[in-house]
């Protein structure tokens, strides 16, 4: 998924300050429905976040509305709206758009 991040350096540095100790509630629903790892990458203003799912139990509907009705993760991501900006091709009212994985390498061991 992709977003974009303000451009202004101070606001970038408080951003990934934010991400090194993220509220636990916002941890405790990525596992409750089934997100198994988040990373997510900066490269100038652009930033990629890669999750990894567990398909049994991931339900992409449940959990976006899930977000939507934690008062607590709403507060963290009205808090990270200071920072990020959508990218220009957002669609009106998103934040993370998904990307399309357009190349993977896998090497068989």
């Amino acid at each position: 998924m992709m977003l974009d991040l303000k451009d202004d350096e101070l606001l970038i540095q408080e951003y990934e300050c934010w991400h090194q100790q993220v509220w636990p509630e916002v941890q405790a629903q990525f596992s409750e429905y089934g997100v198994v790892s988040i990373d997510i990458y900066r490269l100038g203003t652009r930033l990629c976040m890669v999750m990894e799912t567990d398909d049994t139990c991931f339900d992409a509907a449940a959990f976006q509305h899930a977000q939507h009705s934690n008062s607590r993760v709403q507060e963290w991501e009205r808090l990270m709206w200071r920072f990020q900006v959508p990218t220009p091709w957002t669609p009106e009212g998103e934040k993370w758009v998904e990307a399309h994985c357009i190349y993977q390498f896998n090497a068989e061991r």
